[in-house]
């Protein structure tokens, strides 16, 4: 019998691949959207209104509920935090308790931003305590607890953790890692003198690979075995990135200069910043890897070369 996956956020970054993959892999698939919601193709709903979720669970019948959608820029959380509490925390809280209600399997989309990343700490195993740096890691954290609770005692909720992600783009300022790619462009101008960040590690993830990690756990834990499964994994990459080396790279590849573009060792923790990026935040992905899923992910560096077109060695 085909299973139904309903995707939150489907015209997002994320989302769209997610919805992809579980299409390719024999799911009938359904997403939701809100201000770019296209029906019927994707269903408008309001998350933040546990009617409308009602009604479209009731219509979809899904098996499984990937949430993708929400407000994961911090430094837009930081400038309306009104508006990250209510997609980020409450739309989580009334979703999963639609699910819950439903025995309906809902994976949450979290962030490593959920700890502290201070140097020395880093990797983090999913039981690990978070302590978040920032309003958007606080909200997601916040949902993580709002899904935990409200399928306290059930096996139907599931927190996914990602870094920060690339892939495929309708436009750049879509991924704080594809944008990049603009900004070696702009430092290319007269007199540029662009400052960035040196300090702060990240690991890009491609949002194949972890749409690729959606449908296996979605699958793992709708074929009868997730009452002995975990409720919070982790994926990453292991790829390993200042921002300014990802420019450096994105230059390399482009056959840029870099010479508009300065590092900054300290932008990362400057204690001025409106928002505070933490240090490292790598994940472990060691709970996937205890239950059989596949942790591979594509090379950063090749990935970009063939999106880019630059084939030479």
């Amino acid at each position: 019998m085909v299973k139904t996956a309903l995707v939150t956020g489907a015209t997002g970054f994320l989302g769209r691949q997610v919805s992809q993959a579980f299409k390719s892999a024999g799911f009938q698939v359904v997403g939701t959207g809100f201000t770019r919601a296209n029906p019927p193709a994707i269903l408008k709903i309001n998350l933040s209104n546990p009617a409308e979720i009602s009604s479209a669970l009731q219509e979809v019948k899904p098996d499984v509920v990937v949430h993708c959608a929400a407000n994961r820029f911090p430094d837009k959380c930081d400038a309306n935090p009104d508006e990250a509490r209510k997609i980020n925390v409450e739309a989580s809280k009334h979703l999963a308790q639609a699910t819950s209600s439903k025995n309906i399997l809902l994976i949450y989309i979290s962030t490593d931003y959920v700890f502290p990343g201070r140097p020395g700490e880093a990797p983090y195993e999913a039981h690990a305590t978070p302590e978040p740096t920032n309003l958007y890691g606080q909200t997601k954290l916040d949902g993580e607890r709002a899904i935990l609770q409200a399928t306290e005692g059930t096996s139907f909720g599931v927190v996914l953790r990602v870094p920060v992600l690339y892939g495929k783009a309708e436009d750049p300022k879509e991924s704080a890692v594809n944008i990049l790619m603009d900004v070696v462009w702009k430092s290319q101008e007269k007199d540029a003198r662009t400052k960035m960040d040196d300090w702060a590690k990240r690991y890009p993830t491609n949002i194949e690979d972890v749409a690729r990690v959606c449908v296996d756990t979605a699958t793992r834990y709708l074929n009868g075995e997730r009452y002995r499964l975990p409720k919070i994994l982790q994926f990453s990459s292991e790829d390993r990135f200042t921002k300014y080396e990802i420019c450096q790279l994105f230059a390399e590849i482009m056959g840029l200069s870099l010479d508009g573009m300065v590092a900054d060792d300290k932008a990362g923790n400057d204690p001025n910043a409106s928002v505070q990026r933490p240090y490292d935040t790598h994940l472990s992905n060691q709970a996937l890897k205890d239950i059989g899923i596949d942790v591979g992910t594509q090379d950063f560096k090749a990935w970009w070369r063939w999106e880019v077109k630059a084939f030479k060695k």
